[in-house]
């Protein structure tokens, strides 16, 4: 049974699950698993280009990575990324419905987001380019253009290794990885 997302369980759950494989996991670590994005948060919030950029910005981002079957993404992921006046409150791996809520869903393919994370791709450009599709106020986004830009960047820095590097066997242990992840975190059966 699936642990309920907000709550101080799901909380304290995810974080042991979270140093578990921050300890286990080979590094470089895999790109949008939930250790990569515990090292996105961390360099979002010590990101000093980032905090000045978006010192008056309010809202969540939310990454949304189409399911990528071939690379063992069996389904959907939406990375949250809780920003405010600078900072990352908190960055995870979230239920679809919390994905879908947030205030700005940017969605993508996987192979757009490796894009993305290799500098390929300008998340912005992408957006205007319709190779990343964008839920939410557009403007908003124009108006902080330079940190969003700076979260592109700061994600290249944290860099990682690609699903679409991994041998069979590592995309097997992916699967393995989202299955979990889906079952105990996000109350998704698969």
């Amino acid at each position: 049974m699936a642990l309920t997302y907000g709550t101080e369980e799901y909380e304290k759950a995810y974080q042991e699950e979270l140093a578990r494989r921050m300890e286990s996991e080979p590094r470089p670590f895999v790109y949008l698993t939930p250790e990569w994005v515990a090292l996105f948060e961390k360099a979002i919030q010590e990101d000093a280009v980032y905090k000045e950029l978006a010192r008056d910005w309010e809202g969540s981002v939310v990454l949304h990575v189409q399911k990528a079957p071939q690379y063992g993404l069996d389904i959907d992921l939406y990375i949250h990324l809780d920003l405010w006046h600078g900072d990352c409150r908190r960055a995870r791996i979230v239920p679809p419905e919390v994905g879908e809520a947030g205030d700005f869903v940017i969605t993508g393919s996987a192979e757009r987001w490796m894009e993305v994370g290799r500098g390929q791709l300008d998340t912005v450009k992408g957006m205007m380019q319709g190779k990343l599709k964008l839920k939410g106020d557009l403007p908003t986004i124009v108006r902080y253009v330079k940190a969003a830009v700076r979260l592109t960047e700061i994600s290249q820095m944290v860099g990682g290794r690609y699903p679409d590097e991994l041998s069979p066997e590592e995309i097997e242990n992916l699967r393995s990885t989202v299955k979990d992840l889906a079952e105990r975190f996000l109350g998704i059966t698969l």
